[in-house]
């Protein structure tokens, strides 16, 4: 996507980050509520609408940002409230929580691979629509892997780290948890470095390969 200008590539991202960032976070709270927490239910964040999950700085000026500047994005919403005190088996169940954001771009990676591939089919007839398909799927694979696997880093307050403590036992995750306020830092120390890239770098490249190869293509 390198030939295109910046309203373009702007235009291309816009839908892929957006869904990607707004779904991860209702299905948070889906299955928050199916736990028996009505948390996000009450306060409106069960919704699809991007306007209920939108933070400024992580979905709408990091994400521009780093498309302009950076080979590399990533971005988040609003975190969607759970009260852990409502759910059936709280330690269990918060894992759950906590597993079902990175399941749902998973799924989101698989829809957007199927829409380049049905973009390439319809290209000949409807360049137009064939070439925002081509693309638009191209960023949803890679905004997608890009949020699953780095929220499965076993680094609180990511979703891995949430996950990674409810298997834990009770000492073990204690210890973990209180990593928490500092775990963004981190995060930002390795990104910064280089090291995240490294680590995540050929884990997405190897996943989107795969999901290419399941709909015909090469990666």
């Amino acid at each position: 996507m390198d030939e295109m200008s910046t309203l373009q590539r702007i235009a291309v991202w816009a839908l892929p980050v957006l869904f990607a960032i707004t779904v991860h976070e209702v299905a948070h709270g889906w299955v928050a509520r199916r736990l028996g927490d009505p948390t996000a239910m009450m306060l409106g964040r069960l919704t699809l609408n991007p306007l209920k999950h939108i933070d400024p700085i992580g979905t709408v000026l990091l994400p521009l940002l780093m498309l302009l500047f950076s080979p590399f994005i990533f971005g988040w919403a609003k975190p969607v409230p759970v009260t852990w005190e409502n759910l059936k088996h709280p330690k269990r169940d918060m894992a759950l929580v906590a597993a079902a954001g990175p399941l749902s771009n998973l799924l989101m990676a698989l829809l957007w691979v199927i829409m380049l591939r049905i973009g390439i089919g319809v290209n000949h007839e409807l360049p137009w629509l064939g070439a925002y398909l081509f693309y638009a799927g191209q960023a949803g694979i890679v905004i997608n892997l890009v949020l699953m696997v780095l929220n499965l880093l076993p680094l609180p307050p990511l979703d891995g780290g949430r996950v990674v403590s409810g298997l834990l036992p009770g000492p073990w995750s204690w210890q973990l948890n209180r990593i928490e306020p500092y775990g963004l830092l981190v995060l930002l120390l390795l990104l910064m470095s280089g090291v995240l890239g490294s680590i995540l770098g050929p884990v997405i490249d190897g996943l989107q390969s795969l999901l290419y190869f399941i709909v015909g293509l090469r990666g």
